[in-house]
């Protein structure tokens, strides 16, 4: 049995864990099991093929075709859900109604609705954490920027720009995502981004302004916009401007340009640099510090920290509702064509 009580003050000596969906959730487990405090139990994936092929790699774990099996588990404590889009919301409901904690990949869920009913549910649930795996807060190039933005040196953020370049079209021209209804390449993809600046700025988004396009994937299996791009107020009167643009030919990068009263920070293709002089003539200070630097299971280690010592993980459940609220009004704003306010979902 799980040491972790339900409704309980109680801190678990150790952790134990189960990790539905096998492609990305495998560096979930390779992450989890990193950890000398966390022991993986259980994996899980709906495709037996992958199943057999990665359960091979971890003799020690139990596995299974039936997510359930892991929700239902009653000596799991944290449950790592990797599995497709479209499962994650009736997932993460029956993890928290099974006393588990959460860590899920991006997106956290489709829609407004699904957005409510988590956040509805995660405040029957006060002792248990949920976490979702907005990893570029690990790449040590953007912990450098956000504490030069901390100390002022790059003087009041008046306008931040960012384009979530995808980089693998195949991926939704021929795989799963381009397969579920209406997907959404702003919580796919450019969620990253909307986290990272809000992050990166201590500052709140109060309305978007969304255009998109489906020029690039138009013949394809797919049928949703392969680009979104929204115009974003925050409540301070800064602005920014953020891209999910599934359909570049480039590979996977993030785009980032950071306008401060006294410096700028700038990350394109051809690498980062910081300025700190309009004049042309002095050389901006290049940035050699690890981008992205990070593995996609890094933030685990972080859960299963505060799950122990029973504090909030470096992206606490709030703040993926709010990323989450954001992104969900940029596709609603798409769709009425208008400017919308963002709605959010709060815990407190």
């Amino acid at each position: 049995m799980g040491s972790f009580k339900k409704e309980s003050s109680e801190l678990p000596d150790k952790v134990q864990a189960g990790v539905i969906g096998l492609g990305v959730g495998e560096s979930h487990v390779l992450g989890l099991k990193s950890h000398p405090m966390c022991e993986v139990k259980a994996i899980c994936d709906i495709n037996q093929e992958v199943l057999q092929r990665v359960g091979k790699k971890y003799p020690s774990c139990s596995f299974s075709l039936d997510p359930d099996s892991v929700l239902n588990d009653p000596e799991i404590d944290l449950v790592c859900i990797a599995s497709y889009d479209d499962a994650h919301e009736q997932q993460v409901l029956k993890a928290l109604r099974n006393n588990k904690h959460v860590f899920v990949e991006k997106p956290l869920c489709l829609t407004s609705d699904e957005l409510c009913n988590i956040a509805e549910e995660l405040k029957l649930y006060p002792h248990l954490l949920l976490s979702s795996n907005l990893i570029l807060r690990k790449t040590p190039r953007f912990i450098e920027l956000h504490d030069r933005i901390a100390s002022g040196r790059l003087g009041e953020i008046f306008h931040m720009e960012g384009s979530y370049d995808y980089g693998r079209l195949h991926k939704l021209t021929d795989g799963w995502r381009g397969k579920i209804p209406n997907y959404s390449v702003t919580l796919g993809g450019g969620i990253h981004l909307i986290d990272l600046m809000i992050w990166l700025s201590g500052k709140k988004v109060t309305s978007v302004s969304g255009i998109g396009n489906n020029l690039a994937t138009s013949h394809s299996q797919y049928e949703g916009l392969s680009l979104t791009s929204s115009n974003i107020g925050f409540e301070d009167g800064s602005t920014a401007q953020i891209t999910s643009n599934f359909a570049s030919v480039a590979p996977h990068h993030h785009k980032l340009c950071i306008y401060g009263t006294s410096g700028t920070f700038e990350q394109s293709h051809m690498g980062a640099a910081y300025y700190c002089s309009r004049d042309p003539s002095e050389k901006p200070e290049e940035v050699s510090s690890p981008y992205p630097g990070t593995a996609k299971g890094d933030l685990l280690a972080n859960f299963v920290d505060s799950i122990i010592q029973g504090n909030q993980p470096l992206v606490s459940a709030q703040q993926v509702l709010d990323a989450a609220s954001v992104a969900l009004a940029i596709d609603q704003s798409i769709l009425s064509q208008s400017t919308l306010p963002v709605t959010y979902f709060t815990l407190n």
